[in-house]
Parts: structure tokens; C-alpha cells; sequence
């Protein structure tokens, strides 16, 4: 389960025609060999929909990313993939060993240009990061490989340009070496530098992701007021919505046009009320007195409701571990949309996917969803549309439609 030479990028893929991203931003997500993906890139845009028939993988390639920005965030590999052996191919054989794994990877640019990042994982017999290349214009920044099995590290290389080309180490099997270099490599030569530079900004632009699935069931009743942190089922909508109401004036009126665009009725404001009894309801102002609970209203008003809070709000607001020792200014939100257009009717959708183009425009949020269906996009959706196949990799303006097959 190492990687192989052929690997190693001879040129990036992505994103040598276009101006540098000041944001660190992932442009691709390489699926080399994972669960029913075998040897795919997909490019990434700042909305990027994925479709297809039920079993063609689109669940899985947001798992994938998702388990990347966690290993970023520093998460250990036990953490990431608690059933290991379903991310396994199917059908993939033992090696002499009796040794299964997958690999996984993705490119993210920024102001160093596009960095890569490729990671081979063992999941049996025992769950292990076994291999791992960091590289930025071909130039193999870190390399990790598993030489002794009977030990739980990797021995691991990374360019110095000093007096010694390589600087070599051991570190742990069960992390990500890409998010421990700042505390490994001492940025004393250019090299290092270069290391350090290429590292942070795969680990900004992977640590910065909000996997988002609404489940209205748990959104209709009050909750207790909390952190007025949302969580990733937005089961505590209504303590959010209380705190940003009073927070955020301008956002907040955003938030109320998009509902009042994308839910049947007069919408005059979005409010949450304290019950008395440390919980708090969430309702609609009807404009007239009148007051709507949000247990009153339908999957499709709740989940559009959740989603447009989520695209109109950031870290702060929302449940993640951003990068604390980069400026708000200088990250890129990813949102995780699995079942982006679930209940929603066709006004909602294209709505949404409005709002989501207009915040994608502004640079600090991305998009990453699943769609059962993407021909309401493509029959005039309202944005513009980019298709492209499951091994595309050409990303356009607007949306980018990667049609996946079984």
C-alpha cells in the first residue's frame, strides 16, 4: 500500500491557466482506489454537484473529502475510518502480507500554487497511514513509507536544501505527517521553508470544512440554548438562529430574503423565542401577528431554511475547527452537502443553488454536494454550468456537474 513513482505528478492537473487563489482551496479530489472509485480525479470548482444513479459513489466522494479534513485538522487515523475495510475496493486482493488498504489524495491551491497530496492507508490487518507525498511543482516535499511493520511509525523524508539535501525522521503511523511538519521541520533553509509554506496551505484548506446534512425531525422542537454553535444535523437551528439574529443585522436580513424567496408564504422575519424553561422555538413572522412554528413547517422549508443559514453564515457559527493562526480573511469555508436537493421542490433548489453561486462568488465559501438528479440544473438553472464526467477534471464558471456511473 505504498505509493507508487508513477504517482508523482509531472505537472499539475489543475489549475495552471487560472490566477493563484489567495484562499487556500481544494481544486481536485483523487480517489486512486476507495471503496467503488478506482484511479478518478475529480476537479473541484467553488460549487461542484455530483450526480448519478443510487450506488455510483457520490456519498462516497464527499466521504472521502471529509475524512481528508479531518486527517488535515490532525484527527487520528482510528477516528477518521471506524470500518476501515468498507473503504477497501471491493474485490481488492491481500497482498503476500495479507495487507488490504486504499488510497486517497487531492490538490489544493493558493498562494504557493498547487500543492498535491497523496495518502496511502492499510486497513488490514490493522489500520495504519502507511504512505504519504507532498509535492508542489513536481517536487517531491515530503515522502513517508512503512519500513518496519513491527513498529507503529513511518520513516519519513522531507527537502531541506541545505547542507543535506533530505532531513529523516520517524512519525507516527496513525496521523497525518503532512499536519505535523510545523512541529518537526525547524524552517531554517529556503527548502524548509518551502515545506512549511506547502504544508500550511494543504492543512488551511482542508481543516476549514463543514459536512452539512439538515434532519428536519430533529429541527421542529425547541432545544436547549447552548454554544449557538451549528451542528452538522442542524438540530439546534433555532439556538443559532438566536444568537445570529442578535449578532448579525445585515447577514441576518440576507438570510430572511433567501427564506422569503424559497418558502410559500409572507416571511417578514426569522426569529427565535425563549420559552422560559432554558430552550428556545424557532418561528416564522408572518408579517401580520401571526407566528409560525417551525414544527408546522415541511422537510423541504427546513432543510432549505438550514441550508441558506449555513451559505450565509462561517466558522464562527458554524461547528468546525478552522485554522486558528490563519486570518478569517485568508480561509475558504467548504460545505459538505450530501443529498444537496433532498425534499426540496424545484423553486427551493434553484433557489439554493442561486445563493449558493452568488456566496462561491464572494471566495470564502465552497460548495461540495450530492444531487439524485442534475437536470433541473442543467434545464436552466438560473447560473451557468460546467459538465464534466467522473474523470474530468476541467472546471468552469458557476457550477461544476460531475455525472458519476455505477
Amino acid at each position: 500500500m505504498t505509493l507508487s513513482p508513477a504517482e508523482a505528478p509531472s505537472a499539475d492537473r489543475i489549475g495552471a491557466d487560472r490566477p493563484r487563489s489567495v484562499r487556500p482551496c481544494l481544486t481536485e479530489l483523487r480517489l486512486s482506489a476507495f471503496a467503488g472509485h478506482r484511479g478518478v480525479g475529480f476537479g473541484l470548482g467553488a460549487v461542484t454537484l455530483f450526480t448519478g444513479r443510487s450506488g455510483c459513489g457520490k456519498t462516497t466522494a464527499l466521504r472521502a473529502y471529509e475524512a481528508l479534513a479531518r486527517l488535515g485538522a490532525g484527527a487520528e487515523a482510528g477516528e477518521v475510518f471506524p470500518d476501515a475495510s468498507a473503504c477497501v475496493p471491493d474485490r481488492a486482493r491481500p497482498d503476500a502480507q495479507r495487507r488490504r488498504g486504499f488510497r486517497i489524495g487531492c490538490t489544493a491551491d493558493g498562494p504557493e500554487g498547487p500543492v498535491r497530496l497523496d495518502v496511502a492507508v492499510q486497513a488490514e490487518p490493522e489500520l495504519r497511514i502507511v504512505g504519504e507525498r507532498l509535492t508542489a511543482g513536481g517536487l517531491v516535499l515530503l515522502e513517508t513509507a512503512l519500513r518496519d511493520p513491527s513498529r507503529r511509525t513511518v520513516q519519513a523524508v522531507w527537502h531541506t536544501a541545505g547542507s543535506a539535501s533530505v532531513t529523516r525522521g520517524p512519525l507516527p503511523d496513525d496521523r497525518l505527517g503532512t499536519a505535523l511538519l510545523p512541529l518537526r521541520v525547524a524552517g531554517k533553509t529556503d527548502g524548509q521553508r518551502r515545506v512549511l509554506a506547502a504544508a500550511e496551505q494543504m492543512v488551511v484548506a482542508l481543516r476549514s470544512v463543514f459536512a452539512c446534512d439538515p434532519r428536519p425531525g430533529r429541527m421542529r422542537a425547541p432545544v436547549p440554548m447552548g454554544s449557538g454553535r451549528l451542528l452538522g444535523g442542524c438540530d439546534n437551528l433555532a439556538d443559532v438562529l438566536w444568537r445570529t439574529r442578535a449578532e448579525c443585522g445585515r447577514r441576518h436580513a440576507l438570510l430572511v430574503d433567501a427564506v422569503r424567496a424559497g418558502c410559500p408564504g409572507p416571511v417578514a422575519d426569522v426569529l427565535a423565542r425563549p420559552l422560559g424553561d432554558g430552550t428556545v422555538q424557532a418561528l416564522l413572522d408572518r408579517g401580520d401577528g401571526h407566528h409560525t412554528a417551525l414544527r408546522r413547517l415541511g422537510d423541504g422549508e427546513l432543510r432549505y431554511l438550514a441550508l441558506a443559514l449555513v451559505l450565509l453564515t462561517g466558522p464562527g457559527v458554524l461547528e468546525v475547527d478552522p485554522a486558528g493562526e490563519v486570518p478569517a480573511a485568508m480561509q475558504t469555508l467548504t460545505v459538505l452537502a450530501d443529498g444537496f436537493d433532498r425534499s426540496l421542490d424545484p423553486h427551493q433548489r434553484r433557489e439554493l443553488l442561486r445563493l449558493a453561486v452568488r456566496m462561491g462568488e464572494r471566495g470564502h465559501i465552497r460548495v461540495v454536494g450530492a444531487v439524485s438528479d442534475a437536470s433541473w440544473i442543467t434545464r436552466g438553472g438560473g447560473v451557468g454550468v460546467d459538465e464534466v464526467d467522473g474523470d474530468g477534471v476541467k472546471v468552469g464558471e458557476g457550477v461544476a456537474v460531475v455525472h458519476l456511473e455505477p
